[in-house]
C-alpha cells in the first residue's frame, strides 16, 4: 500500500512531466519582443517559451516502444529509471480562474499506473493544486504545492527549478550576448547499466553550436537560499534556455542543459519543445537526464478535449 507520505517522492519524481504547471505575472498574451530586450524581459520570454504559451495543448504520449524516460545516476550504482506520458493545456482564455491544467501518467516501476493533475489559476495569489491517483488505494489524494527548494527524490532538479520558480523570484542583470560554442550535456551509460528503455538513448546535443545567445545572471531574492545566483545561456531568436549555471559562495555547484526543438507546425519562434534535460551537480557527479523521443511529441492536438483533464481520467488509469 502506498502511504500519504510517499507524496512528496511521487511528485518529486513526476518532475518534468509537470514543469509548466507554475502561476505567474507572464501569461499567453506576452508578445515577442522588438529591439534588444531588457534583462527582465528576457527572463520573462524564457518563462513563456519553458511554459509552452504558444501552444494551445502540448503532449508527450507513447508511440510504439517510444516513450519518455527519467533516468538518475549515483555514481558506483546502476540507473534507476522511470517512464511517463505528460498532456498539458493551456487554453484556458476563456475561464476566467484556470490558466492551465497538466496531467501525467507513469507506466513503468513502482509508481506505475500513477497519475497527477495540476490546475494552475490565473489568480497569482492562489496556490495550485495538485490531485493525485493511487492506484494501490484506488483513490484520488489532494495536496499543497512543495516547496521551491525541495529536491525530486535522488534528482538533480529542485521543484523551483522545474515549477515554481518565477521571474519576479529573482533579480535579473543581462552580462550580454556571446556565441553558444559547447554541447550539452548528456549521461553516459555503459553497457550493463542499459535496460530496455536506455538501449537507444539520444547523443550528446552539439546543435546549439554557433547560436547567439544572451548571458543573464539572476540573482535569488530568497535570503539563506541553496544558491546566491545563477548564469543562463539563452538563445536570443527562440529565448530558449541552453544551459544554466548555479553558483554558490562563488563555486559553480551545478549544471543543467536543456536540448530543445522547433514546432514548426506553430508560426511562432517561441514555439520549442523539449528533446531533453540534463543535470548534474557537481559537488557530488550525481546525474539526472530526461530524454523525450522526438516520435512521442503532440501539439495542439485537436482529438484533445478539456474533458481530459479531469479526475475522472485518473480514476481510468490502467496500473
Amino acid at each position: 500500500m502506498i502511504k500519504l507520505p510517499l507524496f512528496p517522492r511521487i511528485a518529486a519524481t513526476l518532475g518534468l512531466a509537470l514543469a509548466t504547471a507554475s502561476a505567474g505575472a507572464v501569461d499567453r498574451s506576452l508578445p515577442y519582443p522588438s529591439g534588444t530586450p531588457s534583462a527582465k524581459e528576457i527572463a520573462d520570454q524564457v518563462y513563456f517559451v519553458n511554459h509552452f504559451y504558444s501552444m494551445d495543448n502540448y503532449s508527450i504520449v507513447k508511440k510504439g516502444r517510444d516513450i519518455t524516460v527519467l533516468i538518475n545516476k549515483v555514481a558506483g550504482r546502476k540507473p534507476t529509471t522511470v517512464t511517463l506520458t505528460r498532456y498539458l493545456n493551456n487554453a484556458y482564455d476563456d475561464d476566467p480562474s484556470v490558466r492551465s491544467k497538466d496531467l501525467a501518467i507513469f507506466h513503468s516501476g513502482k509508481l506505475r499506473g500513477t497519475g497527477m493533475l495540476i490546475t494552475d489559476f490565473k489568480d497569482p495569489g492562489k496556490s495550485q493544486s495538485y490531485a493525485i491517483w493511487l492506484p494501490s488505494l484506488r483513490k484520488i489524494r489532494r495536496f499543497a504545492e512543495p516547496a521551491h527548494d525541495d529536491a525530486w527524490g535522488g534528482s538533480d532538479f529542485t521543484f523551483g527549478d522545474v515549477t515554481l520558480r518565477k521571474p519576479e523570484h529573482e533579480n535579473h542583470e543581462l552580462l550580454g550576448e556571446e556565441t553558444f560554442n559547447d554541447c550539452l550535456g548528456a549521461m553516459k551509460l555503459a553497457d550493463n547499466e542499459k535496460n530496455r528503455y536506455t538501449r537507444h538513448l539520444p547523443e550528446a546535443d552539439c546543435s546549439a553550436k554557433g547560436t547567439g545567445v544572451y548571458k543573464l545572471k539572476s540573482t535569488t531574492k530568497f535570503s539563506n537560499w541553496w544558491y546566491d545566483y545563477r548564469i543562463s545561456y539563452i538563445d536570443k531568436k527562440s529565448f530558449a534556455d541552453l544551459r544554466t549555471e548555479y553558483f554558490k559562495d562563488g563555486k559553480k555547484i551545478k549544471v543543467i542543459d536543456r536540448s530543445w526543438t522547433k514546432e514548426k507546425s506553430v508560426d511562432d519562434p517561441r514555439a520549442m519543445s523539449w528533446a531533453y534535460w540534463y543535470g548534474k551537480t557537481l559537488t557530488t557527479g550525481h546525474e539526472t537526464w530526461a530524454v523525450i523521443p522526438p516520435t512521442v511529441t503532440k501539439v495542439n492536438d485537436p482529438k484533445l478535449k478539456p474533458s481530459w483533464w479531469s479526475e475522472k481520467t485518473l480514476r481510468k488509469i490502467k496500473q
